[in-house]
């Protein structure tokens, strides 16, 4: 099932950049990592108990707002 490889790649991926104290956008995870769901893979990690933050941001240039997300320290 070469689908559940890729995204448990793509979320260790992800967890791994953001234990490194990195925020992480869904245009950084298609870039770093050829993920076009981060959603989905913030959903995944918050299953397996991690704490994770979400912010909302707004583009300046084109007013779409994006989410970023952040691993919550625990320690």
């Amino acid at each position: 099932m070469p689908v559940m490889t890729t995204k448990t790649t793509q979320t260790s991926q992800i967890l791994e950049y953001m234990r490194a104290g990195n925020s992480i956008t869904p245009l950084d995870a298609l870039r770093k990592f050829g993920c076009m769901r981060l959603g989905a893979r913030i959903y995944d990690l918050k299953q397996d108990g991690y704490v994770i933050n979400t912010l909302m941001v707004k583009d300046e240039k084109s007013g779409r707002r994006y989410a970023r997300y952040s691993l919550v320290s625990l320690g």
